[in-house]
């Protein structure tokens, strides 16, 4: 009996951690493996989890994909390293990147350049601009069209 209730003390913990925020499986995991759960408990706990659909690494990883893009601007490769640092299937990472065309990262780079407000009329300013955006994670070729686009717009 006191491992059935045990066990019910992770699935709850683990509930009411999703609750208060999405999680891939290997983050709660090694969240319930840092307040004690033996590995059978959690084992137990994700699978029940995952069968209710409680635990949903695509979901997870493509809900986080479209958050960084949406609210952070971060370009696929930052995105990628996060939700492997996650512990989330790289099959898993590919498919939330795959919905974001590069076109859509372009308009994106180059809106972040214009809010950002700073001029691109000369090489030095182009490199920084280049530099930023790639630090976000946008692929180089991604980061050059973006700044010629923002380089055209007016100001």
């Amino acid at each position: 009996m006191v491992v059935a209730e045990r066990a019910l003390d992770a699935f709850e913990a683990a509930l009411a951690a999703l609750r208060r925020k999405e999680r891939a499986t290997a983050e709660l995991r090694a969240w319930l493996a840092t307040r004690g759960h033996a590995s059978e408990e959690i084992e137990a706990t994700i699978g029940r989890l995952m069968e209710s659909g409680e635990l949903d690494d695509e979901r997870f990883a493509r809900r986080y994909a479209e958050d960084k893009r949406e609210l952070r601007g971060w370009g696929g490769e930052r995105i990628r390293e996060a939700l492997a640092s996650r512990g989330v299937a790289p099959a898993l990472v590919e498919l939330a990147l795959e919905a974001d065309s590069q076109g859509a990262q372009v308009e994106r780079a180059s809106d972040l350049l214009a809010r950002r407000g700073r001029p691109l009329g000369a090489d030095a300013d182009r490199a920084r601009a280049l530099g930023y955006l790639t630090r976000r994670g946008y692929e180089y070729e991604v980061a050059y069209e973006a700044i010629r686009l923002a380089a055209r717009r007016p100001s």
